[in-house]
């Protein structure tokens, strides 16, 4: 006789139901099996064991084949309608009513067994079917921990917090495993941000269920250091946790038990994704910080950068108390055309800084021209005539302004070809500067000056169009004719201006 106590380790966590419709029988299985250590329920009416089948959790079927009212393979025929893993072996007393082998394979009976005083064949087919449910329960298991991994780590990477990752990826570890307690320590030198951990402290630790000692951390996530491999410690399964160069720490999860080898191997396949998740949202936090600096950094040189424009365009405005205010609405005027246009903010916004600085070139023109009240020489003309190319020259010099450098030098340019300095003609002039070309000759023209009165909005329309396919942009005048047809819109926009 085997010695029953050799097959205990590995049949606890099995269960067996034993059909016969002989009693006795039943009861000599369970008695035989119950001490190897199995879990055995007896039925003798095969109706009855169908539904303890559908309604319960049972590995092993022990069937007699010639039974009233119905037979073995007709019990089996019907549980294997919704039950395909049931591992089910046969009994027979009648060597010569055996079921033919077609039935047993069609049936997919693992196993066949003809009645005697001794169960040691019958013992070698349970541990034979043990052994596979065992392999299919593994197999299964860790397709399971596959899926979750699959699952939790695409939610994870979505985390930027430190802490909110650590959290996550310290249940996903304890579901995994099934574990009791878990841990998460990184070295602190590993950590791009040190400022979650104390500065005499070696570890950023996350822990969840009973937490580890410090010293007990340290001692565990050493021995992955040195191993570089999952490793056990008493209680503990622990896994090293790496960047791209080194180990920085480790992942720890205390299980009841010794874990099973497929268990090592999920919580090393879920160590290296949670070492792409804490380096991937090490990184993520750095950049965003970086951002955050240089927002603040480009918020600065923009305020700075307003400064400059609002103290350049009142050097121009100063000049002339008649032309005051006149660059602020030549650049209103502009950008609203551009967004009638449905151009895009970046495009409008640098329209507005061209507007404003249109006539910058202006500072370099004597005051006794500027100022004159009478017409002008040819020569006072030709001095007025260099402040595109002049304002060009100055702004070329400041890095900001380079975008509009060309708008500036061409925005007393013709479609015709006649204007200057340059003499562009049609598309050659940047659209921005044909833009400011329509808004600066109706401010002009709408605007009270030393040497004459406002010609008034009617009269201005009227040389803008009389001026299209000659000294302007057809195209550009009808478009500037639509922003005057909001004269509420104009009228409050203008007074704000003037505030």
């Amino acid at each position: 006789m085997r010695k029953h106590q050799k097959v205990v380790d590995i049949t606890n966590s099995y269960s067996i139901l034993a059909l016969d419709d002989d009693p006795t029988m039943t009861l000599t299985l369970q008695t035989y099996f119950q001490r190897s250590g199995y879990h055995v329920d007896v039925e003798n009416d095969p109706y009855k064991a169908i539904e303890r089948v559908r309604n319960g959790h049972y590995d092993i079927l022990l069937l007699d084949f010639l039974m009233t009212p119905i037979c073995g393979d007709q019990v089996v025929e019907q549980i294997r309608s919704f039950n395909q893993d049931l591992f089910i072996i046969l009994l027979t007393g009648h060597k010569s009513m055996a079921p033919p082998i077609k039935t047993i394979r069609d049936l997919e009976i693992q196993g066949y067994y003809e009645k005697s005083d001794r169960f040691d064949q019958l013992e070698l087919l349970v541990e034979s079917c043990i052994k596979s449910i065992k392999q299919m329960r593994t197999i299964q298991n860790y397709q399971k921990g596959l899926t979750k991994i699959t699952e939790d780590m695409p939610r994870i990477y979505g985390l930027r917090e430190r802490k909110e990752i650590a959290d996550k990826l310290l249940q996903t570890a304890k579901d995994l495993m099934d574990g009791q307690s878990v841990y998460l320590a990184l070295r602190r030198e590993s950590l791009l941000d040190q400022s979650a951990v104390e500065p005499d402290e070696p570890y950023f630790v996350r822990s969840m269920g009973e937490a580890p000692s410090l010293e007990e951390v340290i001692q565990l996530s050493e021995r992955v250091l040195r191993q570089e491999a999952v490793q056990e410690d008493g209680d503990w399964v622990v896994a090293p946790i790496v960047n791209e160069k080194e180990i920085i720490g480790s992942l720890g999860v205390r299980i009841e038990g010794a874990p099973q080898y497929y268990q090592r191997q999920l919580l090393g396949i879920f160590a290296r994704q949670a070492s792409s998740a804490i380096w991937n949202g090490m990184l993520q936090r750095l950049l965003i910080e970086k951002n955050e600096e240089l927002v603040k950094a480009n918020n600065i040189l923009r305020e700075n950068y307003t400064q400059i424009i609002s103290a350049m365009r009142l050097l121009v405005d100063t000049k002339d108390i008649y032309t005051r205010g006149h660059s602020d609405r030549v650049a209103y005027y502009a950008a609203r055309i551009a967004r009638e246009m449905g151009k895009d903010q970046a495009f409008c916004e640098q329209l507005h800084v061209a507007g404003l600085f249109h006539d910058i070139g202006k500072i370099g023109v004597p005051d006794n021209i500027l100022l004159k009240d009478g017409r002008l020489t040819e020569e006072e003309y030709a001095k007025i005539k260099e402040h595109p190319a002049a304002g060009a020259k100055i702004l070329s010099s400041l890095t900001r302004f380079q975008p509009i450098v060309p708008i500036i030098r061409a925005h007393h340019e013709r479609i015709d070809g006649k204007g200057y300095p340059d003499g562009l003609r049609g598309t050659q002039i940047p659209l921005e500067a044909r833009i400011i070309a329509v808004a600066d000759s109706y401010d002009a023209m709408t605007s009270n000056r030393r040497y004459r009165s406002s010609l008034g909005e009617e009269k201005a329309v009227k040389e803008l169009i009389a001026g299209k396919g000659s000294q302007f942009d057809g195209e550009l005048v009808d478009w500037f004719l639509r922003v005057l047809q909001d004269k509420e819109t104009l009228k409050k926009d203008l007074a704000g201006l003037e505030d």
